[in-house]
């Protein structure tokens, strides 16, 4: 009876979250749409030509799963860190710890927003991509798996920023300052054999290179990085992150303060 009464509760708050995507979709979905449309246009059309090939591909073709995996990322992560926040400021958090309602599932509630959005706006880049480029998926389970992997990463990554948030400016500095910066560095504009080595060396340690490689691994069947390794560290971060939302949660850590 209690796993029933705890399904209903996961239904209603990811229903919440996903009815809230769709009802400010011209805030949700258009604008990042519009962003990843300029990156296309700028650095795969003007910039491409003279890049020429990349990776065996067309610039652009090489490009175009990393700009996909771009915005899964920042739309995950900024779905979450900005309801959760909203609903610990505005005091609904607290009627939900108080209320006969697990952990988990509140965690998995908002992620499951963060996951809809994600995987929304990066199904309408891939096809503003194929006006652009062309793309034929050489893995398709792989692809997916990755995506939806790396969106409940930064679901939960997003998640641990709002609890630890106090005011609305510490919600903006991770993506400007952390997030950002790997995104860029992560190998969605080109491929890592260009590096000298001791910077291929540093990229290693950047997780996003490993998502991104993943995902073009699925796409366009090749990647600097083991596809086996990718699968490893991503799931490696999805149970950590997890795990730290966890333990905040139970303990009220940055919510009962």
């Amino acid at each position: 009876m209690d796993f029933q009464r705890q399904m209903i509760a996961l239904y209603t708050v990811a229903r919440k979250e996903v009815v809230r995507i769709l009802r400010i979709w011209l805030q949700t979905i258009v604008p990042p749409v519009i962003t990843m449309t300029l990156y296309f246009i700028i650095f795969g059309n003007l910039i491409g030509r003279r890049i020429g090939e990349m990776g065996g591909f067309d610039y652009m073709q090489y490009m175009a799963p990393g700009l996909i995996m771009m915005s899964v990322i920042t739309n995950s992560y900024g779905n979450v860190v900005s309801s959760f926040f909203a609903a610990k400021f505005q005091g609904h958090l607290q009627e939900m710890l108080v209320a006969p309602m697990k952990s988990y599932v509140i965690i998995l509630g908002h992620v499951t927003g963060g996951i809809v959005r994600g995987l929304a706006v990066g199904a309408v880049v891939t096809v503003v991509a194929l006006f652009f480029t062309r793309l034929e998926v050489q893995n398709p389970l792989i692809a997916i798996s990755i995506l939806i992997l790396t969106a409940i990463v930064f679901s939960l990554g997003g998640m641990i920023n709002a609890i630890f948030a106090r005011k609305f400016d510490d919600v903006a500095i991770i993506p400007s300052f952390v997030l950002g910066p790997l995104t860029y560095l992560g190998g969605v504009f080109y491929t890592t054999s260009l590096l000298p080595e001791f910077w291929a060396n540093v990229s290693a340690f950047n997780p996003i290179l490993y998502m991104v490689n993943g995902f073009r691994y699925g796409m366009l069947g090749v990647s600097d990085i083991d596809i086996v390794t990718a699968y490893i560290i991503i799931l490696a971060f999805v149970v950590l992150a997890f795990g730290t939302c966890l333990y905040l949660l139970s303990r009220g850590i940055g919510i009962r303060e």
